[in-house]
């Protein structure tokens, strides 16, 4: 009995079990069929919010309220871009080879795409080359957005809009297109009617995919640009890291803070103890280069006053000197008392004449006694009368020297006399002392 009741229950529990089944499997259905359309919307509501937020950014830039001869490049959705992607005719086909010729009976839309973040020179020299490769060539330039770079690269210095932004102002692009993808598909090529890739030749590894332009070079849609090296953006940021302190302290000193730098508070005192340290230090800096100038010129300017001075007041005092000696006595140009004539001049002509004198005396001693033990007669009344003469005349010369010592002494009298009434100065005894030698 009990088979013949399982028997009769298992057709039930199937039916109901198949019912079961049925009800799930439409419900899985109405739910997928829910979530692709959920999906589309979504894709189609990000789209059209970043093609809002792409307007937008754009317009902040356009309030100089300049006439603009030459504006920046237009985006994929704009109606300048999508004028020139309808009027392309996509049914011909352009190869590479056809391409470089020239032979392309049109425009040849090659397509770039990269994350350009710090976009640099490097950047810049790619599409060159991208524009330059092909004659008549439209460059089409994708970027990734934000949310795709940071899942397969990671973070980014500028965000998707500033990277947008600095393409448009490229002069070799010609069209902009946001969201782009990480692998190039058919579909994507079709959509905006591209006819070649232009990356550089390295292989550039996705996921599974160790190059996801290996399809490309394959059907020969593939045109190798060359990296310029030296410069990436990898190279800028370990710049900036290498050199953190040195940006920290100098966006401090412009205004930044701490919390802005995400600096922490002893971090923040230390560079700010250091910049005053290095002000401190470039302000001794300057001050001694200052006071070195400032010296040099105080030097400049004593020299020329000394010899200002020298030339007002020196030469007049030797002019008087001169008028003064010339109404005493004017005096031969090889006299002692000759302004020309220096003071240790004089005192050695005058030892020179001594000294002469009295070898000229030792002389005539000598040549009397020689004279002496001599039998001539004559020669010894002539060596007497040479002897006498010399006698006399040193005794003259000694008595004139004692009376121009006399009349020195009143003639140095009568000069300070003149001169103070010449200068009506009362404070020149110790000048003509110190000017005017002993006559």
């Amino acid at each position: 009995m009990s088979n013949a009741v399982g028997t009769r229950q298992s057709p039930r529990l199937m039916r109901k079990a198949a019912n079961v089944n049925e009800s799930r499997e439409t419900d899985e259905s109405l739910s997928q069929s829910l979530n692709e359309s959920r999906n589309t919307d979504l894709s189609e509501d990000d789209e059209e919010l970043s093609r809002n937020r792409c307007t937008e950014y754009s317009s902040c830039f356009d309030q100089l309220n300049l006439n603009y001869s030459i504006g920046p490049v237009p985006f994929h959705f704009e109606k300048k871009a999508i004028d020139e992607r309808e009027a392309c005719d996509y049914s011909i086909n352009i190869t590479v080879d056809e391409a470089k010729a020239g032979l392309a009976p049109r425009k040849v839309r090659v397509y770039a795409d990269g994350i350009y973040d710090l976009f640099h020179a490097g950047h810049a020299r790619q599409l060159m080359q991208a524009k330059n490769l092909c004659p008549n060539t439209y460059l089409i330039v994708g970027v990734c957005n934000d949310k795709l770079t940071h899942s397969k690269k990671g973070r980014t210095v500028m965000n998707e809009m500033e990277r947008y932004e600095s393409l448009r102002h490229c002069r070799y692009v010609d069209e902009v297109i946001t969201d782009a993808p990480w692998a190039i598909t058919d579909e994507f090529m079709i959509k905006h009617k591209i006819d070649l890739v232009a990356h550089d030749d390295l292989p550039y590894s996705a996921g599974n995919d160790d190059d996801i332009y290996a399809p490309l070079k394959k059907r020969g849609k593939f045109l190798a640009t060359q990296r310029t090296d030296g410069i990436s953006t990898s190279d800028i940021i370990c710049r900036m890291v290498r050199d953190y302190d040195m940006y920290v302290r100098r966006n401090l000193k412009r205004g930044y803070s701490a919390h802005d730098l995400n600096v922490g508070f002893f971090k923040e005192k230390s560079i700010k103890l250091q910049n005053n340290l290095d002000m401190f230090k470039e302000r001794v800096n300057k001050y001694q280069a200052e006071t070195k100038v400032f010296l040099r010129h105080w030097e400049e300017k004593s020299r020329e006053f000394i010899y200002n001075f020298i030339d007002k007041f020196g030469n007049g005092t030797s002019m008087l000197r001169d008028r003064v000696h010339r109404a005493i006595s004017p005096q031969p140009e090889d006299d002692l008392d000759s302004p020309r004539v220096s003071r240790s001049k004089r005192r050695s002509i005058k030892i020179v004449s001594r000294g002469s004198l009295e070898s000229r005396s030792k002389d005539t001693k000598k040549s009397k006694t020689e004279l002496d033990n001599s039998d001539n007669e004559e020669n010894y009344l002539s060596s007497n009368e040479n002897y006498y003469s010399s006698e006399e005349a040193s005794a003259d010369n000694e008595t004139l020297e004692m009376t121009n010592g006399k009349n020195g002494s009143k003639l140095k009298t009568n000069i300070k006399s003149t001169i103070k009434n010449y200068t009506n100065s009362e404070d020149v005894d110790d000048e003509v002392d110190n000017q005017i030698p002993l006559i």
